[in-house]
C-alpha cells in the first residue's frame, strides 16, 4: 500500500474524469438525470415508513425516545446511506469486467477503476444530503429533533463507510474476473445486508431481543452496524455507538481495506491476464 497510494494520487485527474465519465453516461438518456439518486431512495422511505412507522410504529419508534415522532428523518438517513453502500457494491464487483478495454489500454493504476465507482456512488449520495438536511430542519423546527455536536458524526460516517466499500470493491472487482460467480452472490448478500444492518429499525431493538448473546456479538461484528450507527447519531445523539462499537466499527473497515487492498495486488497479474 505505501508504494500504491502515492501512484494512485499522482492519477487523481484520471479518477475524477472515470468518474465524470460514469455519472455521464449513467443520466445521459435520462429525462429525470439526477433526480433518480433522490425518487429511488424517497420511494423506499415511504414504503418502508407505512411498515414499520403505521403498521409496526410501537416497537419500531419506542427506541428512539422522545424523537420517535421522526422516524420518516430516521428513515430517510439510514436509506440514502444505503443506497451508497449497496450501488458501490454492485458496480464496484463488475468494475473490471465492464471496462477491459480501457483496463488494458490506460497507464494508470487499476486500482482507480473500483474506487471510481464507490466515487461515483457518494457522488450521487452527497447529491441528496440537501434534501436530508431540509427533511431534519423541518423536523428542527417542531422540536422533534435537535441535532448539535452530533453533526460531527457525518464526516466520521462517511469516512469509515468510504474505507470499508473501497476495500470491498477492490477485493470484490479482482474476485469477479476470476471467479463470475461473485457477482450473483453479491446480490444475495446485499439482500441479507440490509434487513441486517440498522438501517430502517433501530439498534435498540436487536440488543433488547431474545437473540442469544453470541448471535448479538456477532450481528455487531458486521462494520456497517456502526457505521449507520453514526449516520443516525448525525440527528439522534443516543443512537451514537459506544466505544466498543465504534473501535470494531473502525477497526473492522480498516482491516478490510488493507485486505482489499492486498488481494488486488496480489490477483492483478491473473486478473490482467485474464482480461
Amino acid at each position: 500500500m505505501t508504494s500504491g497510494v502515492p501512484a494512485l494520487w499522482s492519477h487523481r485527474n484520471s479518477l475524477r474524469i472515470l468518474v465524470r465519465r460514469d455519472l455521464a453516461v449513467k443520466y445521459q438518456q435520462s429525462v429525470l438525470g439526477y433526480f433518480w439518486s433522490l425518487i429511488e431512495p424517497l420511494g423506499m422511505g415511504a414504503i418502508y415508513w407505512f411498515v414499520f412507522g403505521v403498521l409496526y410504529s410501537r416497537d419500531t419508534t419506542r427506541h428512539l425516545g422522545g424523537a420517535a415522532d421522526s422516524y420518516p428523518l430516521f428513515l430517510i438517513t439510514g436509506i440514502f446511506a444505503w443506497m451508497w453502500t449497496s450501488s458501490a457494491l454492485s458496480e464496484a464487483t463488475n468494475a473490471l469486467t465492464g471496462q477491459s478495454r480501457l483496463i488494458t489500454t490506460m497507464n494508470v493504476p487499476r486500482q482507480v477503476f473500483p474506487i471510481g465507482r464507490v466515487a461515483g456512488r457518494f457522488a450521487e449520495y452527497a447529491a441528496g444530503l440537501p434534501i436530508l438536511v431540509a427533511v431534519a430542519v423541518a423536523y428542527a423546527a417542531y422540536d422533534r429533533v435537535d441535532p448539535g455536536w452530533s453533526l460531527l458524526a457525518l464526516p466520521l460516517a462517511v469516512a469509515v463507510q468510504a474505507t470499508l466499500l473501497i476495500g470491498m470493491a477492490l477485493l470484490l472487482s479482482a474476485c469477479n474476473v476470476l471467479m463470475r460467480d461473485v457477482e450473483r452472490f453479491m446480490r444475495l448478500i446485499i439482500r441479507v445486508l440490509f434487513y441486517a444492518t440498522p438501517i430502517i429499525y433501530p439498534l435498540g431493538l436487536v440488543r433488547d431481543s431474545d437473540l442469544p448473546g453470541w448471535l448479538k456479538l456477532g450481528y455487531e461484528l458486521n462494520p456497517l452496524v456502526g457505521i449507520f450507527q453514526l449516520h443516525h447519531a448525525v440527528w439522534y445523539p443516543d443512537e451514537f455507538p459506544d466505544a466498543r462499537l465504534l473501535a470494531t466499527t473502525v477497526a473492522g473497515s480498516v482491516l478490510v481495506l488493507v485486505a482489499g487492498w492486498w488481494a488486488f495486488r496480489r490477483l492483478e497479474p491473473a486478473v490482467l491476464k485474464e482480461l
